[in-house]
Formats: C-alpha cells, sequence, structure tokens
C-alpha cells in the first residue's frame, strides 16, 4: 500500500536570545545581530509537523488526528511561553535558533511512537520566516526561507505585490546553530533583487515585451546564487498572487 503524508498545525509562545557567552559583545552583535539584544525577544511559533504511513484499511487515516493534538500538545507544553535560554535545559550549550529547537522538538515528537513516522517539520519564527528540518536530509542539515516583497509591473500597467521565498539549504553550524547568517542574506537580497525591481517595470529592466513570473524567478536565483554567505541557495518561490506561483531550484 502507497503512503500519505499528513500535516498538523499548532502554535506556541516562547523567548530567546543569541548569544555565546565566551564572546566578547562586539563579536556577538556582529554574527548574531539584533537577535543577541537582552535580555530576549519572544515569538509567537507556528509548528507543522509531517508524518509518514499508510493509510489503514479501517479507518481510511494515517494517523488519529486527536491522538496526533494530544502528543503535539503535550510536548508543546514543555515549551510554551518559556524562556528558551534560562528555562530549557535542552540549550545550556547551544543556542536556541529557529534550527537547533526545531531539531530539540524532533526529537520529543520522535519518542511518540502513536504518532506515525516523523517526515518533516518546520517551525516559523514569524510569517516571513521559518526553519525545516526533515528525516530525508537528517538532522545535521536544515533549510531556512526568508520572505522579502516588492511592488513591479509585468504585462500590464499594473503593477502587484511580489513575495519572494528565499531558501538557504545546509549544515547546521554547531557553534552558531544556524545554516545562514540571516543579516547577510537580507543585505544580499535587498541589494540584489528588492533594489533591482522594486517599483519597476519589469519589461523595462528584463529589456523584453513580456514578462513572466518563471523569468523572474530564475533572474533572482541568478543574481543571489553566489552571493550566499553560508549554506547553499535550494529555491526560489516567487508569488504573483494567491492563485500563480513560480519556483526556480536552479
Amino acid at each position: 500500500m502507497s503512503t500519505v503524508l499528513l500535516t498538523k498545525r499548532l502554535e506556541f509562545a516562547a523567548a530567546h536570545r543569541y548569544i555565546k557567552p565566551e564572546w566578547d559583545e562586539a563579536k556577538n552583535r556582529a554574527v548574531f545581530g539584533l537577535c543577541y539584544n537582552p535580555p530576549a525577544h519572544g515569538h509567537n511559533y507556528m509548528i507543522e509537523v509531517t508524518v509518514l504511513g499508510e493509510v489503514d484499511s479501517k479507518t481510511g487515516m494515517v494517523v488519529n488526528l486527536f491522538d496526533l493534538k494530544l502528543a503535539l500538545l503535550k510536548v508543546l507544553e514543555e515549551f510554551d511561553h518559556k524562556n528558551l535560554n534560562l528555562d530549557m535545559p535542552y540549550f545550556k550549550d547551544q543556542i536556541p535558533t529557529s534550527e537547533n529547537l526545531a531539531r530539540v522538538l524532533w526529537g520529543k515528537l520522535d519518542e511518540q511512537k502513536d504518532i506515525g513516522t516523523l517526515h518533516a517539520i518546520r517551525l516559523y519564527e514569524d510569517e516571513d520566516l521559518y526553519a525545516e528540518v526533515t528525516a530525508e536530509a537528517g538532522l545535521d542539515v536544515a533549510s531556512v526561507t526568508r520572505r522579502y516583497s516588492f511592488m513591479a509591473l509585468s504585462n500590464s500597467n499594473h503593477g502587484c505585490e511580489w513575495d519572494c521565498f528565499v531558501t538557504v539549504h545546509g549544515t547546521i553550524d554547531p557553534v552558531t546553530g544556524m545554516v545562514t547568517d540571516i543579516g547577510a542574506l537580507d543585505r544580499v537580497v535587498q541589494e540584489k533583487v528588492v533594489k533591482a525591481f522594486d517599483r519597476q517595470d519589469l519589461r523595462h529592466v528584463f529589456d523584453a515585451e513580456s514578462v513572466t513570473g518563471g523569468q523572474l524567478a530564475e533572474r533572482i536565483w541568478t543574481l543571489l546564487v553566489s552571493g550566499i554567505s553560508s549554506g547553499r541557495l535550494a529555491n526560489v518561490h516567487l508569488v504573483q498572487s494567491r492563485d500563480l506561483t513560480f519556483d526556480y531550484a536552479g
């Protein structure tokens, strides 16, 4: 029998701070930017847990959704409304980045044997930033996705707001707990993409009679692929409207 993926989404709140106590303030600020600011900053996290399994011939389900929800709530209760740096022993020797938090949550959920086989965990700090770990890639690596927006004309005289999701994949740095430097990623995307396309007529930028979203996604990839400071560019996901999106992965 073929397998099916099932995803459940839940929210919880927690605070964290990026800091290496053995580093001086200058180095902490250089590496972690605003995330270093004391005492801590909070997030309304959103977690998406995807499990893999066969559909039960009697119930028609991969896993009972009520049981899955209870298992997730049981795990998240430990982290909800906590300061991850101060209250959680898991982060005594590692920084509570989204990547590291996703890995810790994976370990806790993997102990829940009645929820099926863990396939992926996607953890949103907010609607503009999320980290993802998967069984296929292993827990030493992760993907980090950041959303950027700009206004531009394409094939009409009416502009639209484009949402550009940039995904970087790579090994989680054992020191910083990050796949890539988000501050450096922000700077390169702002310089090479947002400044290049925001409030522009894409037909003039491309010197073409018309420009498709696919062509724009490919151009964004080309502009960014050599500028990622750590990790590798894995995907550019471009949203033109609620009903139309484009992906380019090299």
